[in-house]
């Protein structure tokens, strides 16, 4: 393991995991600040027959003001438990707790985008929908430099690294692994992991989730590849299009399910039936779909263009892919190509199920 003057030394670390902790656990807050990054904080609890859930763990708070969710002169932001987790770090009975933020009057947080997707997934929980989300990312220097390219100048041009194996074709697979069994660990659905088309960047894969759980374990899986990578000296970026150039950027690929679009007799029906929604609101779904997204979605580099709406079956240059064995079997789902990596995964599933299926 890597290290740095900004890491800790983790080898040294472990003679302490195994402790007797006196009848007490960890827990450690996650929220998602204003700028969409997690931030986080621990504190003690009792051991709890059981264990605790989310209606078991005490609302806190913290300083609004230092991380743009609140002013100055009424800083209080609310930490209300919305789910629970194994925490893979402290081990034994510590725990992982997300929170939504909650603002001092009673009313969510400007940036607290779970609530109103909550309200969507219960009013349309019916269509029992499923998603999928592919969450790709590059790893950088403390420079700011994608990790493993040249100081000055670029590496090959794309080809040997996606999904490639070897020095020279793929850096840091041991942050990869790690994040990887640290997933598994918690309880994240990760479905998988691969090497992306741009030297220096990764890609995992959660799911499939059913409604609001879909948010909640992106967050937590991004926020343990964070502190993972924390300990190797690495950085995580999940801009859009971290270099210009010919190089590929980074998306938030969305695979979305409903039971109608399993339904063997039916199912291409409603998944063209969604599709055809989907076209009509376009623009709307580009507004929450990640920050700097037209530097990405140019109509090259395997995206479509910002500006048109595209669908079709295998094609990667599309907004909305119809995988080649969906449309063999006539059923399954399809997968939207537009969110960008930096994207809200509340944001993007909730304007899924209120466009195809009607706001609350």
């Amino acid at each position: 393991m890597a290290s740095s003057s900004f890491t800790s030394n983790a080898p040294n670390l472990q003679k302490y995991l195994d402790l007797d902790q006196n009848g007490k656990i960890i827990a450690e807050y996650i929220w998602i600040d204003s700028e969409g990054q997690t931030r986080s904080k621990a504190r003690t609890l009792p051991e709890k027959e059981g264990g605790y859930k989310p209606e078991d763990l005490p609302t806190w708070n913290f300083d609004g003001s230092s991380t743009g969710q609140a002013p100055g002169d009424n800083s209080d932001v609310y930490l209300k438990p919305v789910a629970v987790f194994p925490d893979p770090f402290r081990r034994g009975k510590n725990i992982l707790v997300l929170a939504e933020c909650w603002d001092a009057d009673g009313t969510p947080n400007k940036y607290n985008h779970r609530h109103e997707t909550v309200k969507l997934m219960e009013a349309h929980a019916e269509h029992e929908p499923w998603f999928g989300l592919e969450q790709e990312y590059t790893m950088l220097d403390l420079n700011d430099r994608p990790y493993g390219w040249p100081p000055n100048g670029y590496p090959a041009p794309q080809g040997p690294y996606y999904c490639g194996v070897g020095a020279g074709k793929v850096v840091q697979r041991d942050i990869v692994e790690a994040h990887y069994r640290a997933c598994l660990y918690a309880g994240i659905k990760i479905s998988g992991i691969n090497a992306e088309v741009m030297p220096a960047q990764w890609e995992f894969q959660v799911g499939p989730c059913v409604g609001i759980e879909m948010g909640d374990q992106l967050w937590v899986a991004r926020y343990l590849l964070h502190r993972i990578a924390e300990e190797f000296g690495v950085k995580i970026s999940v801009h859009p299009k971290p270099i210009p150039g010919d190089w590929n950027g980074a998306g938030l690929h969305t695979n979305f399910s409903t039971k109608e679009m399993r339904d063997p007799e039916n199912g291409m029906k409603a998944i063209e039936a969604a599709i055809q929604k989907l076209g009509t609101r376009h623009a709307e779904h580009i507004a929450v779909y990640g920050e700097e997204n037209e530097k990405r979605l140019t109509g090259k580099h395997e995206t479509g263009r910002i500006d048109q709406f595209t669908y079709g079956v295998a094609n990667r240059g599309s907004s909305i892919r119809i995988p080649r064995e969906v449309a063999a079997k006539g059923y399954g789902y399809f997968e939207d190509r537009r969110p960008a990596s930096n994207a809200d995964p509340y944001q993007i599933t909730g304007i899924i199920m209120e466009t195809i299926f009607g706001a609350v």
